[in-house]
């Protein structure tokens, strides 16, 4: 199902990156809830999508701050001029908050490992 996967730790939070390529809306959804399925202690389940056809892109904090985790996914896939791609960001909490700017720093930097390295 992913072609790619991540690991990253900041701050003993666990964030873990699942690149969907060549996706549409129902593999979109059909691999959120296995996610949730096999994550399911996980603090949050972060994404962002673009897709062509039909023209759509979102961005879900899944109860992070606002426009801390869905949107620097999504900037990822802009910046990138990436289509028909969705990024998903699991994060297990460690205990020490991250602050607004650590969290866009983490998801971004998770969004990007999985253009440069994976599994």
């Amino acid at each position: 199902m992913f072609t790619k996967q991540i690991e990253l730790i900041e701050k003993k939070s666990r964030f873990l990156g699942y690149l969907l390529e060549n996706t549409n809306m129902q593999e979109i959804n059909e691999a959120l809830e296995f996610l949730r399925r096999e994550h399911k202690k996980a603090t949050h389940i972060c994404y962002a999508y673009k897709l062509t056809s039909p023209f759509a892109e979102k961005a879900v904090d899944d109860g992070e701050p606002g426009g801390t985790a869905g949107r620097p996914i999504l900037n990822v896939l802009q910046k990138k001029n990436l289509s028909n791609i969705c990024v998903f960001i699991v994060r297990y909490f460690g205990g020490i908050k991250l602050g607004a700017g650590g969290l866009v720093r983490a998801y971004t930097k998770a969004t990007s490992m999985l253009f440069t390295e994976g599994k």
